[in-house]
């Protein structure tokens, strides 16, 4: 299966970014092809909606993030948590690769991904920070989420990109969750597409 891992986080010691990395390499040992993009190398430009030649769907990255994304048969997203909410990266990834306007010729990629969610966050009773937007998904992009998730704080490191032992079985077994909810809906005959 092919399986896009993005991690939205711009900080240079990414946790959400360390996660992505172990995902993306417990896919690989499976067998699964992983297309891995990361915020902090592969830049988006702000979202501004414009259309022409200095606009972000202009911009050579907004088209590999938006094959990366339309292509996978699932999506593994590396998130930080602020201040109770996602970082602004993952907001501004989801504006432009899910822009939908058949006028302008724009589909968005997200329309009916599993994604799993591989979340940062500061303190243990944050998280569920992710949920208003993994909701959000659902309703506007009927994408699935799947309810195994990683919520991993600085005490499930045991050093930097190296998981304890508790982070290392729960992101095993989330990888493995996200892998099987992918291919029980790879095959279906149908395409969502944006609609109140």
């Amino acid at each position: 299966m092919k399986f896009a891992v993005l991690s939205t986080s711009l900080d240079p010691e990414s946790r959400s970014a360390w996660l992505c990395d172990l995902a993306a390499a417990q896919l690989r040992t499976q067998g699964h092809e992983v297309t891995h993009l990361d915020l902090r190398v592969t830049a988006l430009p702000p979202f501004d909606n414009d259309q022409g030649p200095h606009g972000c769907y202009a911009h050579p990255h907004a088209g590999v993030y938006h094959r990366a994304i339309r292509e996978a048969d699932g999506v593994f997203l590396g998130v930080p948590v602020y201040n109770w909410g996602l970082g602004s990266g993952v907001k501004a990834l989801v504006e432009l690769t899910g822009s939908s306007d058949a006028a302008r010729g724009l589909h968005g990629a997200w329309f009916d991904r599993p994604v799993t969610f591989l979340v940062s966050g500061g303190l243990d009773h944050g998280y569920l920070s992710h949920g208003a937007f993994a909701f959000g998904l659902m309703v506007d992009f009927r994408c699935v989420v799947n309810p195994h998730f990683v919520y991993a704080t600085s005490a499930h490191w045991a050093a930097p990109g190296v998981p304890g032992e508790w982070l290392r079985e729960r992101l095993d077994r989330t990888v493995g969750r996200g892998v099987d909810l992918s291919a029980r809906l790879m095959g279906r005959d149908y395409a969502s597409v944006w609609e109140l």
